[in-house]
């Protein structure tokens, strides 16, 4: 399937999910000059078309801070998003594992990346809901826009997002109840008020209570970094690995077509003369 306006043609990739009313995919612009992909909500409720419009023109954000391109085509109306990696928070957070100070900086970089986003709040509602928040390895949180359009409501606030933002934080800081985490108390009770109005008063608050940060020792700093690095490490030990074997395979079959090793004899016959001496008289 190819979806084309006047500036891009649009050729699916991979459909993520089809839902009632908007397909979810994956796609590549044939007409880029280099290779990009984008997420794009494919949406035929027309009621649905309406919300989202809507949201725009009552947001303080412009369209185009978020979306790269919209437009109708083939009876259906295209929105098209930037396309990040997938790295789903909910797989590649490891709460159990973390420091409480490790678990506090991912809540604050989930906050950041809400206050960043220069996306309408009906929409970065949807996003919170249904959980489209993906962790780099730096820790670092961004946003995803894989999402489902037939909960859109345009009446919904910054106080939404703040509490829907708020709830997913206290999952995250959850696995360290046990240690009396005074971010967990804190989140826990005010959620359960409906305390917050602001991303900034969640912000204030996750950072005044946050745990202080104690210095790395140098086995938690070489961890840290392994932990960081792991897959590129991986990927070389591999490769030595792969090398390892060939040299083995290599060093049989010039044993049995020469009766020795001929790279060995570097080793074996090296100092057996230097300059004009011999050492064997």
């Amino acid at each position: 399937m190819i979806y084309q306006s006047q500036k891009m043609r649009l050729k699916c990739i991979r459909v993520i999910e089809r839902t009632k009313v908007n397909d979810i995919m994956i796609c590549q612009d044939l007409n880029a000059a280099e290779e990009g992909l984008y997420t794009v909500l494919v949406v035929y409720d027309h009621e649905v078309v309406k919300k989202f419009l809507a949201v725009y023109e009552q947001s303080e954000y412009s369209k185009e801070a978020s979306c790269v391109e919209s437009f109708s085509d083939q009876g259906a109306f295209v929105i098209v998003y930037p396309y990040f990696k997938e790295r789903a928070l909910r797989d590649f957070y490891m709460g159990d594992s973390y420091k409480l100070s490790e678990c506090e900086d991912i809540c604050i970089n989930t906050i950041l990346a809400c206050i960043a986003s220069e996306i309408p709040y009906p929409i970065l509602y949807l996003i919170l809901e249904q959980r489209q928040l993906h962790l780099a390895k730096n820790h670092n949180v961004y946003l995803g826009l894989s999402i489902r359009l037939e909960e859109l409501d345009p009446k919904k606030t910054e106080r939404d997002c703040t509490i829907q933002c708020a709830k997913i934080l206290r999952e995250l800081l959850e696995p360290k109840a046990a240690q009396k985490a005074i971010s967990y108390q804190l989140l826990d009770k005010k959620i359960s008020k409906k305390s917050y109005h602001r991303f900034t008063e969640l912000y204030k608050d996750v950072r005044i209570a946050a745990a202080p940060k104690k210095r790395k020792g140098i086995v938690a700093t070489v961890k840290a970094w392994f932990m960081r690095n792991r897959d590129q490490i991986f990927r070389v030990m591999f490769w030595v690995c792969i090398l390892l074997v060939l040299l083995v395979i290599a060093t049989f079959v010039t044993q049995a077509i020469f009766g020795d090793i001929p790279w060995l004899r570097l080793f074996i016959n090296g100092f057996k003369k230097i300059g004009t001496e011999s050492l064997l008289q």
